[in-house]
């Protein structure tokens, strides 16, 4: 079971609609309304990153199976910079942005899968899933 939808990610109305349609999917799959939550703000967080540090790039929202339950697979993936030290940008409070530096070790909380893959000058492509219960 797959279906799958592309989405731009090059402005703050593109994050907006990542949102809205990570929550359709979440729905859709049978994610709580807590998990719903959790992937949205996950979602959220990743997209913005894909905007505010590479300058835009895309996700794939995909509806997932594993036979037992269903899932939303989201991949962000982007040609910017890249993350030099991946371990540092995992670290809570850390940033180069001036926030509070939890978006992507915050995110990796909010979700069942997480998987960041970067490299300088290459762009960076984060992979999360979310299992229902």
């Amino acid at each position: 079971m797959t279906d799958a939808i592309e989405l731009p990610i090059a402005a703050n109305s593109d994050v907006v609609l990542v949102r809205q349609r990570v929550r359709t999917s979440a729905q859709q799959v049978g994610l709580s309304l807590v998990d719903q939550t959790k992937v949205v703000t996950a979602a959220s967080e990743l997209a913005r990153n894909t905007l505010v540090y590479a300058g835009g790039g895309r996700v794939r929202i995909e509806v997932v199976g594993n036979g037992a339950r269903g899932g939303l697979r989201l991949t962000f993936a982007d040609e910017g910079p890249g993350i030099p030290d991946l371990e540092l940008a995992l670290t809570d409070g850390w940033t180069t942005g001036g926030g509070l530096g939890l978006g992507l070790s915050g995110s990796r909380r909010l979700v069942d899968e997480f998987d960041l893959d970067s490299e300088p000058g290459k762009g960076t492509r984060v992979t999360v899933v979310k299992w229902a219960r």
